[in-house]
């Protein structure tokens, strides 16, 4: 699912698709005014935190930006610069975001609309976010919710019925998962543990 870029091989060479050079733009005259202890520009201190903080870990390019900001970069050199990343693919939200699903869906067995939410917080655009959370498929979003719960149900055993469904339920809310779904997962769950489907209903009426 995840669009493969050239983060490292890009940011360990220091240089983009065309030849360019990312780290410094200026060649060996950045290197000898740093060697001489002259002041960097604005864009140079901009390149050099950006590879610093893209190195390992791609990130989207608001994140970036109020970063720079933060640092006091003038907008107008921020710009050059994070456009010549997003130029090169060393800044990529669209696989910034298909790489972020894919990693919190499996590792945190988060769904859809908590996914979208922490996406919207990093500052990735809209569309880009429905088309990564889109790739999700529905099975493996029940799937794993069913797993969640599964794991989740030997700590809810001694507790009343009712109890335990507002635990369980609770835990897959808090996850982005759907009320419907959720429900009816934590049904299937219980019925499976042996709990009488006729008391289940009264609490988790279908429909």
């Amino acid at each position: 699912m995840t669009r493969r870029t050239d983060w490292g091989d890009v940011a360990s060479s220091g240089t983009g698709s065309d030849g360019g050079d990312v780290c410094t733009g200026s060649g060996a005259s950045s290197s000898s005014r740093a060697e001489e202890g002259a002041p960097r520009s604005p864009e140079e201190q901009a390149r050099a935190i950006c590879l610093r903080l893209l190195t390992g870990t791609p990130r989207p390019r608001k994140q970036l930006a109020d970063t720079l900001r933060k640092r006091g970069i003038p907008d107008a050199a921020a710009e050059e610069v994070l456009s010549r990343f997003e130029g090169v693919g060393l800044i990529d939200d669209a696989a910034f975001a298909d790489a972020w699903v894919e990693s919190r869906h499996h590792s945190r067995g988060l769904a859809p609309r908590a996914l979208a939410r922490e996406l919207r917080t990093k500052g990735v655009d809209s569309a880009l976010i429905d088309e990564a959370v889109g790739q999700l498929d529905p099975e493996q979003e029940e799937q794993t919710a069913r797993e969640l719960v599964e794991r989740k149900l030997r700590a809810t055993r001694g507790l009343d019925r009712e109890k335990r469904i507002r635990r369980l339920a609770g835990m897959l809310a808090r996850k982005g998962y759907a009320e419907g779904l959720a429900l009816r997962v934590v049904r299937s769950a219980l019925e499976e543990e042996g709990e009488d489907p006729e008391l289940l209903e009264y609490h988790l009426p279908d429909g």
